[in-house]
C-alpha cells in the first residue's frame, strides 16, 4: 500500500471553532508541534479560506499572510497550505500566499461547480503550487456527478482531487464508492476530508484509503467545524495498527494534540480528553489499567504510554495490574 500523506487542518478548519482567533504565537506553537510529529502538510488561515476575514464570515485575529510567514519560519519539513474558495480568494491573493511561503493550495468549490476553479488551478500550477482540487459537499452529488467534476479539475491541471465530506454526511460504503470511481478513472492522486458529525470520520477515512485515496485530512483532537474533523493523532494510531505506512509519529502527534487542547481552552473551548482511551485502544489493554499505569509512571518517572504499550505487547490480562510496575521499572532502567 502506498504511503499516506497527512494534511492537518487544525489551524484552518479548526479556526472556525475559535472564531478565527488563533494568534501568531499559537500558530507558531502548533506548527512546531505538527512538524515535529511528522505531519506532511499544515493548512492554516481563516476557516473560510484565504482572505475570508470579512464582515460576512468573521474577522481573523491575524492576517493570513503573516500567519503563513510565521509558519514557514518555524517548520523544517512540513509544507504550508492554504485553502482558496474562488469568489472569496482571488488569483492575486493566491500569488501573495506563494510569495509568503505557502507551497500547497487547495482550490475549493461546491461539488457541482468545478468550472469556477479553472482559472485558479491554471495559475496555481504556473506559480509552482502543489495544486489540489477540493470538491466540497460531496454527498450532494451521485458518483458519476462527483467523477465528472473531478475530471474537470484534473483537466485544469490539479495534482490531487479531493472528495470532501463537508457536512459529515457520508457513510463508509458511499465513501468507498466515490473514491473508487475517481481512483479508477483519474490519473492524479485522490484525497479525502471528513467531518465527524455521524461519528464516522475515522471509519470513512479508512474506507477512503482502502478505495485508493493517498491524501487524508485530520485535525488535532478532531478540532473543526460541526462535530470536528478526523482526529489526526487518532488517525495516526489507527494507521499504525493497520500497518498503513505514513510519516507521522504517534506519540508526538498526541503531544501536539495536548498543546492544541490547552491553547483552545484559553479561547473558551473545552475539548474532551481522548488521549487515555486512544492509548488503551492502541495497545489493546483493559481500560482499568490506566490508573495503575499512571501511578507506576509517576513512581518510576517514565511515560505512562510506554507502560500501556508494553503491557499490550505482552498480552497482559485482567488481574495483572501489578505487572505494570515491573514494566515501568524495566523501562526506567533501560533509559
Amino acid at each position: 500500500m502506498n504511503k499516506i500523506i497527512l494534511t492537518d487542518t487544525s489551524l484552518r478548519d479548526g479556526n472556525h471553532t475559535v472564531k478565527h482567533q488563533f494568534n501568531l504565537e499559537e500558530i507558531k506553537k502548533i506548527c512546531i508541534a505538527l512538524d515535529n510529529a511528522g505531519v506532511d502538510i499544515i493548512e492554516l488561515g481563516h476557516g473560510d479560506g484565504l482572505t475570508g476575514s470579512t464582515i460576512n464570515y468573521g474577522f481573523s485575529k491575524e492576517d493570513d499572510y503573516e500567519a503563513i510567514k510565521i509558519a514557514v519560519e518555524n517548520v523544517s519539513n512540513a509544507k504550508i497550505a492554504v485553502l482558496l474558495l474562488p469568489g472569496i480568494g482571488t488569483v492575486p491573493d493566491m500569488k501573495k500566499a506563494y510569495e509568503c511561503g505557502a507551497r500547497v493550495v487547495r482550490i475549493a468549490t461546491h461539488v457541482t461547480e468545478a468550472d469556477i476553479s479553472m482559472e485558479h488551478i491554471h495559475v496555481a500550477k504556473e506559480i509552482g503550487f502543489l495544486t489540489v482540487g477540493f470538491l466540497m459537499m460531496a454527498h450532494r452529488a451521485p458518483v458519476d456527478g462527483v467523477l465528472h467534476e473531478a475530471q474537470k479539475m484534473e483537466s485544469y491541471g490539479a495534482d490531487i482531487v479531493y472528495v470532501t465530506d463537508s457536512a459529515g454526511a457520508m457513510i463508509p460504503s458511499e465513501v468507498r464508492e466515490k473514491i473508487s470511481a475517481l481512483k479508477e478513472n483519474l490519473k492524479v492522486d485522490i484525497g479525502f476530508h471528513s467531518h465527524n458529525n455521524l461519528g464516522l470520520a475515522i471509519g470513512n477515512s479508512l474506507a477512503a484509503i482502502e478505495a485508493g485515496a493517498k491524501y487524508i485530512d485530520g485535525s488535532l483532537a478532531g478540532l473543526g467545524a460541526g462535530a470536528g474533523n478526523t482526529s489526526t493523532e487518532m488517525l495516526v494510531g489507527v494507521l499504525n495498527k493497520a500497518g498503513i505506512p505514513n510519516n507521522a509519529d504517534f506519540y508526538k502527534s498526541m503531544d501536539a494534540a495536548k498543546i492544541l487542547r490547552e491553547i483552545v481552552k484559553s479561547h473558551g473551548v473545552e475539548l474532551a480528553n481522548t488521549q487515555d482511551p486512544l492509548m488503551l485502544g492502541y495497545a489493546g489493554v483493559y481500560s482499568s489499567f490506566m490508573l495503575h499505569a499512571k501511578k507506576a509512571a509517576e513512581r518510576f518517572k517514565v511515560d505512562y504510554r510506554e507502560i500501556i504499550e508494553e503491557a499490550g505487547r505482552k498480552s497482559a490480562v485482567g488481574g495483572q495490574e501489578d505487572w505494570l510496575y515491573e514494566i515501568a521499572d524495566r523501562i526506567s532502567r533501560s533509559k
